[in-house]
């Protein structure tokens, strides 16, 4: 079994599984883990990784497999530890370097599900129930926390170079110029960053994505490494979900989980904002838009709400 495949099936396929049992078929979830990552992630992910005895996997897959809790915010910090013990193997291989580009700019997300796992009790345990789970944080206290973690951070390496170039080119699609600054929640502004499942580039732009706005994607020419076609389909992509939903956090929530998720919440919750379904959305996404709000913030000193479009 591969280290970061495990690493993946834990931060997505497996946050679908619930611990019912106290005892877990650990050989079974290893083999659904192997089944999922045939059928999921990236062949040229699985081609570049290393190999390692599946003792090692059963040690993680038991670590995690009680935290992880589907949708819930606070289960990510289940992978603090690991992702911060499995990024130094990553970035050490060349062939592995990319995925360690994705997985450095997702630290923030363990670190600060931990700071809220620390400060929320676990909910009362009434007599002959299981466990509940902690409930996600509501959407103001994930804002806050996000300006705090954020409030001292310097530009990212190769920011200075491209913020002033890509920019325009925000303009140009009709998208406020400082959204650009998802590249650095997305990449770190790391033009070679490469997702499990397949997303790419500065803006992580999946493969149908990225086809869907005219980029190449082919393994000769893959323009979501090209920092300014890539901006433009981003661009574009935000552009398109803001006209559908009037809002920049909604748009950011689409473009993080998919238009369908977000829509399907807000016809399933009767709601029009992102805060009205931000606890229901999946956990990452939970996480990524409060982030870009902060990054914006703390770059350009301005609100998300307040952005004009155009840059006008």
């Amino acid at each position: 079994m591969k280290l970061f495949v495990l690493l993946t099936l834990l931060g997505t396929a497996a946050f679908a599984l619930r611990a019912q049992e106290a005892e877990v078929d650990v050989k079974g979830l290893l083999d659904t883990a192997q089944q999922w990552a045939q059928e999921n992630l990236d062949e040229d992910m699985l081609a570049a990784l290393p190999e390692v005895d599946r003792a090692q996997g059963e040690k993680f897959l038991r670590e995690f497999q009680t935290q992880l809790q589907g949708e819930y915010v606070m289960d990510l910090a289940a992978l603090n530890g690991a992702a911060k013990a499995v990024l130094p193997v990553l970035e050490a291989h060349e062939e592995t370097k990319p995925y360690g580009a994705w997985l450095r700019s997702r630290l923030d997300y363990f670190e600060v599900a931990e700071e809220f796992r620390k400060t929320q009790p676990l909910p009362k345990i009434e007599p002959g129930e299981l466990p509940k789970p902690r409930p996600n944080p509501l959407p103001d206290a994930e804002r806050k926390s996000w300006q705090k973690k954020l409030s001292q951070r310097d530009w990212p390496k190769g920011a200075k170079e491209l913020v002033p170039t890509l920019k325009p080119i925000f303009v140009g699609e009709g998208v406020p110029p400082e959204l650009v600054w998802v590249a650095e929640v997305e990449s770190g502004f790391n033009r070679d960053a490469r997702s499990p499942v397949g997303a790419a580039g500065l803006f992580q732009l999946m493969p149908a994505t990225a086809k869907r706005f005219g980029l190449r994607t082919s393994w000769l020419r893959d323009q979501r490494y090209q920092p300014e076609p890539s901006a433009r389909a981003s661009a574009q992509y935000l552009n398109q979900l803001h006209k559908q939903f009037g809002d920049w956090r909604l748009a950011l929530a689409a473009y993080n989980a998919g238009e369908g998720t977000v829509q399907k919440l807000l016809d399933r919750h009767k709601a029009r904002t992102f805060d009205g379904i931000a606890t229901h959305l999946p956990a990452e996404t939970q996480m990524f838009v409060p982030k870009v709000e902060a990054t914006v913030s703390r770059r350009e000193g301005v609100e998300l709400a307040k952005l004009k479009v155009g840059g006008a």
